[in-house]
């Protein structure tokens, strides 16, 4: 049986290794969707660094935290966000405006919400994490 949302089982296990404690996380199935979301979230300090080990079935990715994430969901079904609506969605979805970031799929690849703001793209939400 397949997993129906293999970005929403990584980014799931990233919170409860982080709400035990644990200073590293081990993720598989690898897909190119978990890596860029995690760059993203390196980006912002949110995680140390990340390794993927290829083993010829469907990879895996171990992840280093650094204790900072406090939630990190997938959002099925991705809703298209259009920049006008933004400003709606940022405060349906996160705590506060200056806490958190939401990670949505561009045509210019996956982004923040604030790199979207500023390049004027709308686009599809993948998840969120602060």
């Amino acid at each position: 049986m397949g997993r129906n949302n293999v970005l929403s089982d990584a980014l799931r296990s990233i919170s409860n290794a982080e709400r035990c404690g644990k200073r590293e996380v081990i993720i598989h199935p690898s897909s190119k969707i978990i890596i860029q979301f995690l760059k993203v979230m390196q980006k912002h300090r949110y995680i140390d660094e990340f390794i993927k080990i290829e083993d010829h079935r469907s990879g895996k990715i171990v992840v280093k935290l650094l204790g900072r994430i406090n939630k990190c969901r997938a959002i099925s079904p991705r809703y298209d966000i259009k920049t006008k609506d933004s400003e709606k969605w940022i405060s349906n979805i996160l705590p506060s405006r200056q806490f958190g970031i939401i990670v949505l799929t561009t045509s210019n690849g996956i982004l923040d919400h604030k790199e979207a703001l500023f390049t004027k793209t709308g686009g599809k939400i993948l998840g969120f994490f602060y």
